[in-house]
């Protein structure tokens, strides 16, 4: 390996001790909200969907 990919290698390992990593607990909390936000919107976007649909087909027939 060349001194130029072992010094980011070791700079890479240096600032990832530094993250300040969330709780598995925040991890979790955080990933609910995504997953219920993005079924929220997937509804209201799927609701809307069906609206704009039959307001064309009553438009077209």
């Amino acid at each position: 390996m060349s001194d130029r990919i072992k010094n980011f290698l070791n700079e890479s390992r240096q600032e990832l001790k530094r993250v300040n990593w969330p709780t598995r607990k925040e991890t979790v909390r955080y990933t609910l909200f995504v997953v219920l936000f993005s079924i929220g919107v997937a509804a209201f976007l799927g609701i809307l969907d069906f609206i704009f649909m039959q307001g064309l087909e009553r438009l077209i027939l």
